[in-house]
């Protein structure tokens, strides 16, 4: 989706037992392009070995650890800890936009409750993460996407999977649900000659999906589409102001 200037404000929070140390950077480098992400907290027991790759990430960028002890077995206080907090700092501060990084569809109630309020709600998870929490979000991010490949740490698989992340014209053209969206959000916004405010297109697309480009490989709407080829794009040197349309329009 093509970034704003805005300067939003807005909170993370991380579910450390479902989301890769790994993803942090290219989770936060995201956000800022969209605001100024001045909350971050990370959840989790920290007295567990397996949140240790965690330690050196909360001090690179200054995220605020929350303890929560496991009370019982097969439960997870974590989450409900939380979505406690996400609730209330819903109604205490003043946040233009939440995000919230985890695999865990648990979280899909109070993302809800978050969009109910008019708020934008980021999501980042991994390609397992449940359908229903992904479309709860306003935007939904694959982590795997986000992960550097020059990572020292990152495994030869998931290196395999960067590399092969940036789709193909023919993979784009050939994905019905991604040309359904497109040309709904075009038909849905354009002018009587066929031509469609790219912001206008993307704010439909917003509204209607938890589409990124960013799961395709690709940063901007725009680039996506160009590489697609099956609209032309104009950009307007005086505004700035790029339009879409299809290249097959008839009026």
């Amino acid at each position: 989706m093509e970034k704003n200037s805005s300067k939003d404000h807005i909170a993370l929070f991380i579910d450390c037992d479902n989301i890769s140390h790994k993803a942090i950077e290219g989770i936060i480098s995201e956000l800022s392009n969209y605001g100024v992400v001045n909350i971050r907290q990370a959840y989790g027991n920290w007295t567990k070995d397996n949140l240790k790759n965690w330690e050196s990430k909360l001090l690179e960028f200054a995220i605020k650890p929350i303890q929560q002890f496991d009370y019982s077995k097969n439960k997870n206080a974590t989450d409900i800890l939380m979505t406690i907090d996400a609730i209330d700092l819903l109604h205490t501060k003043n946040i233009d936009s939440f995000a919230f990084a985890t695999s865990d569809s648990d979280f899909t109630p109070v993302v809800m409750r978050v969009q109910q309020e008019g708020i934008k709600v980021f999501g980042f998870g991994e390609k397992k993460t449940p359908a229903a929490f992904m479309a709860a979000c306003s935007q939904f991010i694959f982590t795997e996407k986000l992960m550097s490949s020059d990572d020292e740490n990152i495994g030869k698989s998931t290196v395999k999977e960067v590399k092969e992340v940036r789709k193909t014209a023919a993979q784009l053209q050939a994905d019905k649900w991604l040309r359904k969206l497109l040309d709904n959000a075009l038909n849905q916004t354009m002018d009587e000659f066929g031509w469609s405010n790219l912001a206008d297109m993307g704010a439909y697309i917003n509204n209607k999906s938890s589409f990124s480009p960013i799961n395709y490989g690709y940063k901007k709407l725009s680039t996506l589409l160009k590489v697609m080829d099956l609209y032309d794009l104009y950009l307007d040197k005086s505004s700035k102001q790029m339009s879409v349309r299809c290249k097959n329009y008839t009026a």
